[in-house]
């Protein structure tokens, strides 16, 4: 009896330190629309393994909507402690405008900041009864193309990007072919939601549309959850690279007490364990071993990245601002139905 009390003697103030050092964390992940299913996935692995680490507790929220929209809201006071947004651009306002993480932070994480890559698709009902095969299907006048406003989607603007890339393939620098075209294509949208998770469901719920442009991931995610004798997905010949970014909110982590938890997450995202939901979330690892062993589960398909295309930054400027080439675009479009 004596020796049990000297034993649990020497362990109950090492138990009672373990308990005592534990902490509790609460991380708000502001997220775009179609990472639902996803994070719900990679939270519930992330909080048991670190607690498992660190005898730490990790509660983690989210938020969804377009990209565009989300980045809006952490700048005008959103408290996230980490964005995983659509692209680029978005964290880079949030950078510019609100100054809450550093101007490098792009370069703070592994490929650019982008624990697992994308890209952009067709999904059509079962049959493809419009036999939509390429781009170039959706430009045909009686088609109906279902795609969120790339003014308030970062998806969108993947999508925006892929027929970009597709008009280079086939028009090379012939801006007025490659305008023509994406006003072609416009046309034939006859609701622009305002994030991609909209746009699926009025596809989908709705019914409206021949074909819906989407995220890789979301199309798969469709044909799961409704059946492959519901909907079919289409891959084009040429499409965007879609690099969705992660950072820490510097600032807001710093003022939380969670910039450790908070990098923690970020860089646990390029773990094998991690990029191994991601793919069968169907996103793209970029682990090269994960990348091996998912190999087959994704279509070959030629990826451009969006440098090739200008670049975000030139991108955003000149089509997606207020004014710019797609406002002017859609003017037309307006006032030729208007005719």
């Amino acid at each position: 009896m004596k020796k049990f009390s000297s034993i649990a003697a020497a362990i109950l103030p090492l138990a009672f330190a373990f308990s005592a050092s534990a902490a509790e964390y609460e991380l708000l992940n502001v997220s775009y629309d179609p990472t639902r299913e996803l994070y719900q996935e990679l939270n519930k692995s992330f909080t048991a393994w670190y607690e498992k680490k660190t005898g730490d507790t990790v509660t983690i929220s989210q938020s969804h909507g377009g990209s565009g929209a989300q980045a809006r809201s952490v700048i005008d006071g959103s408290p996230a402690d980490v964005v995983t947004l659509a692209l680029p651009w978005d964290i880079e306002n949030i950078q510019k405008q609100a100054k809450l993480l550093p101007e490098n932070w792009q370069s703070l994480k592994p490929n650019e900041s982008s624990p697992f890559n994308s890209t952009i698709v067709f999904l059509v009902r079962k049959g493809n009864p419009q036999n939509i095969k390429d781009w170039d299907d959706l430009a045909k006048p009686g088609i109906k193309v279902i795609t969120p406003n790339p003014k308030t989607s970062g998806g969108a603007r993947y999508n925006y990007a892929g027929i970009l890339a597709y008009a280079k393939e086939k028009f090379g620098d012939d801006q007025a072919k490659t305008r023509d075209f994406v006003k072609a294509i416009y046309a034939n949208v006859p609701v622009l939601d305002t994030g991609a998770r909209g746009a699926t469901n009025t596809f989908v719920k709705r019914r409206i549309g021949d074909v819906l442009i989407a995220w890789e991931n979301e199309a798969y995610l469709t044909v799961k959850r409704f059946g492959a004798d519901t909907f079919e997905i289409v891959i084009p010949s040429v499409s965007v690279l879609a690099k969705p970014p992660v950072a820490v909110v510097e600032k807001n982590a710093k003022e939380h007490g969670t910039e450790k938890v908070a990098n923690d997450y970020i860089d646990w995202l390029y773990t094998d364990d991690a990029q191994k939901i991601a793919a069968e979330n169907f996103y793209r690892p970029t682990s090269d071993t994960v990348k091996k062993e998912y190999a087959e589960k994704f279509g070959n398909i030629k990826l451009v990245d969006i440098n090739d295309l200008g670049g975000f930054n030139k991108l955003q400027q000149e089509v997606w601002a207020d004014g710019g080439e797609f406002d002017k675009i859609l003017k037309e479009i307006n006032a030729s139905r208007d005719n």
